[in-house]
């Protein structure tokens, strides 16, 4: 009386409905680990502060508390970033 909607009883898709339904959730959490994973590993890298970075702020830190004048600040400053 109000027949097949989808055509000789095979449901979604020809029958390959849940093959498709499991391939398109694999590349979903596929998806969302790598961008975890990715998250992640900058967040790793980017932590830690490089040892010349850290020597300039230390820098810096004892100009500004007048430990060392201007003459000898920029001298190290060379050295440091050369």
């Amino acid at each position: 009386m109000m027949g097949n909607y989808f055509g000789g009883g095979y449901g979604f898709m020809g029958g390959f409905g849940f093959f498709w339904m499991l391939i398109f959730w694999g590349l979903i959490i596929w998806g969302i680990i790598v961008l975890v994973q990715s998250v992640s590993k900058n967040n790793n890298q980017s932590s830690g502060i490089p040892q010349e970075d850290a020597a300039l702020k230390t820098l810096r830190e004892r100009y500004a508390k007048g430990e060392i004048k201007k003459d000898e600040f920029e001298s190290i400053k060379k050295d440091l970033t050369a």
